[in-house]
């Protein structure tokens, strides 16, 4: 696994928009904010073309041109690190004009960013054997005051934290809009971890602690099983050559309800991509408490996976619910759950 370097001080941040990017309130007001704070901060910023651009369907430009920023931006040695201006809809059709033959020859660097960025942090790992950061995009740098969560993630881009602990409440409901662009997260509701593993006797249930270690990977499983079966899925010949180490998924769903959630978990599982696999790590997912059918949120999970038998922590920090913890995708991760306490800890080894 190649692990890019961290930035230092007085480096230079790249900013890209291969899926949405900040052309419209309240994020250009809030990314705006972000690059100001940034440079009171002494480092020195690096825009893509696309950063605010609006002329592409669900991504910030053409896939033709939000494909040639990254080629351009990540191989450059004008920037230290990358983050990605925000999530989308249809970075996918950006994959078919990247070159991940360049990617992979090229100095590693860190990209950051989640949801539609799934379709490069996952692949950078699985296809470039490049470790990625799956955390917060640029905007959430320009509230104000930053949520630990928010400064975790700087912490961890700059190798300052590589253990997450997780956050004692959660955001049901923003309150950024355009008039409050810089408006920190509301949160509401306490987290409340949910663990299942298997007890001294074997049996699969509600558990109170569990330790799991292995390959942290994952991302947002919207964009996951979109990936799944295309030639971008080289997952099979990954798992194999990490087999000796396991993995950790660390998945979260954005637009999926509990039905779609079982579909994909499904796929994924008849897939293969399961195989070795350690633990699981299960995020919020954005329609939080949904239910049909009888089907809610654990056990479109847990109906397909409990199988394996390894530690299952559900609503874990992850993805659209605010805040969410930084995952280095790619790193050797140890998990630690004990009643409402989580530790991950990632190694780049």
């Amino acid at each position: 696994m190649r692990y890019p370097k961290f930035l230092k001080d007085n480096g230079t941040i790249g900013f890209v928009a291969p899926s949405f990017g900040c052309n419209i309130e309240p994020y250009k007001t809030a990314f705006e904010n972000a690059l100001n704070k940034f440079k009171r901060m002494g480092y020195h910023v690096q825009l893509g073309p696309n950063c605010y651009a609006g002329e592409g369907i669900g991504i910030s430009n053409t896939p033709v041109k939000c494909a040639a920023e990254l080629n351009a931006y990540y191989p450059s040695a004008e920037n230290d690190v990358l983050i990605s201006c925000g999530g989308g809809e249809l970075m996918c059709e950006v994959l078919s004009h990247i070159d991940f033959g360049a990617l992979q020859e090229a100095e590693p660097k860190w990209y950051m960013g989640f949801s539609d960025n799934t379709n490069l942090t996952f692949l950078l790992t699985t296809l470039c054997d490049t470790a990625s950061i799956y955390g917060p995009c640029a905007a959430a740098y320009g509230m104000e005051p930053w949520h630990e969560s928010v400064q975790d993630a700087f912490d961890l881009i700059r190798g300052r934290k590589l253990t997450m602990s997780g956050y004692d409440m959660w955001e049901k409901e923003s309150l950024k809009d355009e008039e409050h662009p810089l408006a920190p997260y509301n949160v509401t509701e306490k987290r409340v971890l949910k663990l299942y593993g298997c007890d001294r006797g074997g049996v699969f249930g509600h558990v109170n602690e569990a330790r799991m270690s292995g390959r942290l990977i994952g991302g947002c499983m919207d964009c996951l099983v979109n990936i799944l079966g295309t030639r971008f899925d080289h997952v099979s010949d990954f798992l194999e050559r990490y087999q000796e180490d396991g993995f950790i998924w660390f998945i979260e769903a954005c637009d999926f309800n509990v039905m779609s959630i079982r579909r994909a978990m499904w796929q994924m599982d008849e897939a293969g991509w399961f195989q070795y696999v350690k633990g699981f790590m299960i995020g919020r997912p954005l329609q939080f408490g949904q239910e049909l059918f009888g089907l809610d949120q654990y056990q479109a999970v847990l109906g397909i996976i409990e199988k394996y038998h390894v530690p299952v922590v559900m609503d874990v920090d992850l993805g659209h619910l605010s805040p969410m913890m930084p995952v280095i995708c790619g790193s050797m991760g140890e998990v630690t759950v004990e009643g409402q306490h989580i530790a991950v800890k990632m190694s780049l080894v």
